[in-house]
């Protein structure tokens, strides 16, 4: 089974906006972060009065995990509903895991396809690979390999490490593309790169099916597209020849 991933609650601030709006969004950020949350609740709330969308995601996440206020999944819903609204990625993904998981709303499984796939198009590498994942499952979907593999190659562009390691998978067995042991190869050496261990042992099994030649081209390729996908030139699905 492919694994998704939540978003955990180290608050980070995105979005262009406004000197006020930014400023008192970072001071709320790094009082939550430093459990100040009487602080963090009084900005985020600000924000939210002045219809701003990334105040309404942070504020959502404080009722979700219950820091500050008592825990209120639906609360959270509600606010990350009105931040989707006005275009949010992150409220978007956000609250696919809520309508996936059946937290503040009723479980359904294809509106968090859509919330997923709307943050993905926006180039959010986690809902990015949440909706590989999806697809690969066949959860909320018909289960699509070929889609699958079209959004980890998304993510895996973004530098997401756990798309990279699917992609190998699904290289290395075939699933909605011709088995090669030479990309599942180069895939997880670009897992190993960022540090994913499981990817190590991967890519160990693939040496054992490879001719000395093809460890060299895919070391090769592998550095090519790492030093790519770190100066963000690099363009998914490219890289190969065929």
């Amino acid at each position: 089974m492919w694994q998704k991933i939540t978003r955990t609650f180290v608050l980070t601030g995105l979005i262009t906006c406004s000197a006020p709006s930014l400023a008192t969004l970072e001071e709320g950020i790094a009082a939550a972060n430093m459990g100040k949350f009487d602080v963090a609740l009084k900005e985020f709330r600000y924000l939210v009065d002045m219809g701003y969308a990334p105040g309404m995601y942070e504020l959502a996440k404080m009722y979700d995990g219950g820091y500050g206020v008592p825990r209120d999944p639906r609360k959270a819903a509600e606010l990350l509903q009105r931040a989707v609204k006005l275009g949010s990625s992150d409220a978007m993904f956000a609250l696919a895991v809520m309508y996936e998981e059946g937290r503040g709303v009723k479980l359904d499984k294809q509106k968090a396809v859509d919330l997923f796939s709307q943050a993905a198009k926006k180039n959010l590498p986690a809902a990015q690979y949440n909706l590989g994942v999806m697809h690969a499952n066949g959860d909320g979907v018909a289960q699509d390999y070929l889609q699958a593999r079209f959004w980890y190659e998304r993510a895996a562009a973004n530098n997401y490490t756990l798309a990279m390691f699917n992609l190998a998978l699904l290289y290395y067995q075939g699933l909605g593309v011709q088995k090669n042991i030479e990309r599942s190869y180069i895939w997880n050496s670009l897992a190993e790169f960022n540090g994913y261990q499981p990817a190590t042992e991967s890519r160990q099994l693939d040496e054992q099916s490879m001719s000395r030649s093809q460890i060299e081209r895919g070391q090769k390729i592998a550095n090519e597209i790492y030093h790519k996908i770190q100066a963000r030139t690099y363009i998914a699905g490219s890289g190969f020849t065929q």
